[in-house]
Protein backbone atom coordinates (compact mmCIF):
# COMPACT_ATOMS: atom_id res chain seq x y z
CA UNK A 1 0.00 0.00 0.00
CA UNK A 2 2.87 2.41 0.83
CA UNK A 3 4.45 1.84 -2.58
CA UNK A 4 1.16 2.76 -4.25
CA UNK A 5 0.82 5.93 -2.13
CA UNK A 6 4.40 6.93 -2.96
CA UNK A 7 3.81 6.26 -6.67
CA UNK A 8 0.53 8.24 -6.58
CA UNK A 9 2.21 11.21 -4.88
CA UNK A 10 5.02 11.25 -7.45
CA UNK A 11 2.46 11.04 -10.25
CA UNK A 12 0.51 13.99 -8.79
CA UNK A 13 3.70 16.07 -8.57
CA UNK A 14 4.77 15.24 -12.12
CA UNK A 15 1.45 15.46 -13.95
CA UNK A 16 -0.62 17.90 -11.90
CA UNK A 17 2.21 20.40 -11.23
CA UNK A 18 1.58 20.31 -7.50
CA UNK A 19 4.46 21.34 -5.20
CA UNK A 20 6.55 18.32 -4.16
CA UNK A 21 7.22 19.63 -0.66
CA UNK A 22 3.48 19.76 0.10
CA UNK A 23 2.41 16.52 -1.56
CA UNK A 24 5.39 14.38 -0.53
CA UNK A 25 5.92 15.98 2.91
CA UNK A 26 9.47 17.07 2.05
CA UNK A 27 11.47 19.81 3.76
CA UNK A 28 11.80 23.17 2.01
CA UNK A 29 15.09 25.03 2.44
CA UNK A 30 15.70 28.66 1.55
CA UNK A 31 19.29 29.87 1.85
CA UNK A 32 20.57 33.41 1.64
CA UNK A 33 24.24 33.00 0.82
CA UNK A 34 26.11 31.42 3.70
CA UNK A 35 24.39 33.62 6.29
CA UNK A 36 20.81 32.36 6.71
CA UNK A 37 18.87 29.18 6.11
CA UNK A 38 15.11 28.92 6.52
CA UNK A 39 13.78 25.37 6.83
CA UNK A 40 10.10 24.47 6.62
CA UNK A 41 8.40 21.14 7.17
CA UNK A 42 10.83 19.56 9.63
CA UNK A 43 9.86 17.25 12.50
CA UNK A 44 11.82 18.85 15.32
CA UNK A 45 15.30 19.74 16.52
CA UNK A 46 17.47 16.70 17.28
CA UNK A 47 20.61 18.60 18.24
CA UNK A 48 21.75 22.20 18.29
CA UNK A 49 25.19 23.62 19.02
CA UNK A 50 26.92 26.75 17.74
CA UNK A 51 28.50 24.58 15.00
CA UNK A 52 25.76 22.09 14.09
CA UNK A 53 21.98 21.85 13.69
CA UNK A 54 20.28 18.47 13.21
CA UNK A 55 16.62 18.37 12.31
CA UNK A 56 14.39 15.30 12.21
CA UNK A 57 12.65 14.74 8.87
CA UNK A 58 10.00 12.30 7.73
CA UNK A 59 12.88 10.08 6.62
CA UNK A 60 16.24 10.70 8.25
CA UNK A 61 17.84 13.95 9.36
CA UNK A 62 18.95 17.22 7.83
CA UNK A 63 22.39 18.28 9.07
CA UNK A 64 23.70 21.82 8.79
CA UNK A 65 27.24 22.53 9.94
CA UNK A 66 29.22 25.73 10.19
CA UNK A 67 30.08 28.34 12.83
CA UNK A 68 28.47 30.94 15.09
CA UNK A 69 24.97 29.46 14.77
CA UNK A 70 22.01 31.25 16.33
CA UNK A 71 18.39 30.17 16.02
CA UNK A 72 16.57 33.40 15.13
CA UNK A 73 13.07 31.91 14.88
CA UNK A 74 11.65 28.53 15.78
CA UNK A 75 8.10 27.34 15.19
CA UNK A 76 6.66 23.80 15.24
CA UNK A 77 7.59 23.12 11.58
CA UNK A 78 9.79 26.10 10.70
CA UNK A 79 13.20 27.33 11.80
CA UNK A 80 15.44 30.23 10.82
CA UNK A 81 19.14 29.66 11.43
CA UNK A 82 21.77 32.38 11.24
CA UNK A 83 25.56 31.94 11.16
CA UNK A 84 28.28 30.88 8.74
CA UNK A 85 26.86 27.86 6.91
CA UNK A 86 29.48 25.50 5.49
CA UNK A 87 27.65 22.21 4.79
CA UNK A 88 24.05 21.09 4.34
CA UNK A 89 23.34 17.39 3.85
CA UNK A 90 20.84 14.62 4.50
CA UNK A 91 21.42 11.51 6.59
CA UNK A 92 19.21 8.48 6.01
CA UNK A 93 18.41 6.21 8.96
Amino acid sequence: MKRFQHWLKKWMVNYMDLPADVIMDLPRLTMIGQLHVYIENHRGVVRFTNTELRLALKEGELVISGNQFIIKTILPEEILLEGIIEHVYYEKP
